[in-house]
This record gives structure tokens, C-alpha cells and sequence, in this order.
């Protein structure tokens, strides 16, 4: 395998890491993860979940953008510029945005029923050890 396959692969598994993590950390908030790398041939929605905390008219379809990055010095704490969420730009969101379009669009799966639909990001930092450093949650982050 040559050095960009590892280093590919070393992100994608970073990535996923982090995609496991920002699941359980929905869950553990009372979030229903529906799915999990929504493909198509426009790109990827990372996890796609119900907020169902408070009253049915508070609902949310919730679509999830993760972000993962690896803390580099450890016992330090990391600059603005390297937490995950800080890479989040306007193209990731618009993009998001055109792939939850399409998704509810598809008439193929049926839709869980809610009063809004919402997009999240959730930023994870992982130490040296794969363990989660920090773990970053914005609802309605767009």
C-alpha cells in the first residue's frame, strides 16, 4: 500500500472513531441515531438522528455533521485553531444541507415524524490513546 492509502486509511478510521463516539454521546443525551454515513453520489451525511427530550412539538430530525481530530501534545490543552470544529466551513454546511434535502426527498424509506429539522455539529477530540479529550456538541450550529 503506498503512503497516501495509509494515510487515507488512518483518517477514515479516525473519522469513524469519532462518527462511534458523537453516536454514543447522542444516545446518552436521549437521542434515537436513525442512520449512520448516508452515502449518495453528492457525499456523505455523517448521522442522522431524533432529539425526542420535551414535548412531541419540540421534536427534532436532526442531522449531524462530525468532526474529529487527534490532540497532538498530550497534558496540553489545544489551540482554537486545531478543536474540531473550528474546520466546519460554509461549503460543509451548504453541502449538508443539500444532502438532507435529498434524503427527505427519497420517497423510497419512510420519515420519522417531527416538528423540525435541525442541523448539528458535533466536534470530537481524541487523545493519543483513542480515548475521547473533549467532545463538543452545537445544536442548531446552522
Amino acid at each position: 500500500m503506498n503512503p497516501s492509502g495509509l494515510a487515507k486509511d488512518g483518517r477514515q478510521a479516525l473519522g469513524r472513531r469519532g462518527e462511534e463516539l458523537a453516536a454514543e454521546h447522542l444516545r446518552r443525551r436521549g437521542f434515537t441515531v436513525l442512520e449512520r454515513n448516508v452515502r449518495s453520489a453528492r457525499g456523505e451525511i455523517d448521522l442522522i438522528a431524533i432529539d425526542r427530550r420535551g414535548s412531541p412539538d419540540r421534536h427534532a430530525l436532526v442531522f449531524v455533521e462530525v468532526k474529529t481530530r487527534r490532540l497532538i501534545a498530550a497534558g496540553r490543552r489545544p489551540r482554537e485553531d486545531q478543536l474540531p470544529l473550528a474546520g466546519l466551513g460554509a461549503r460543509q454546511r451548504a453541502r449538508l444541507r443539500r444532502l438532507a434535502a435529498a434524503w427527505l426527498a427519497d420517497q423510497s424509506r419512510g420519515r420519522p415524524s417531527a416538528a423540525t429539522i435541525r442541523f448539528d455539529a458535533v466536534g470530537v477530540l481524541l487523545g493519543n490513546d483513542g480515548l475521547p479529550a473533549r467532545i463538543e456538541h452545537v445544536e442548531s450550529a446552522w
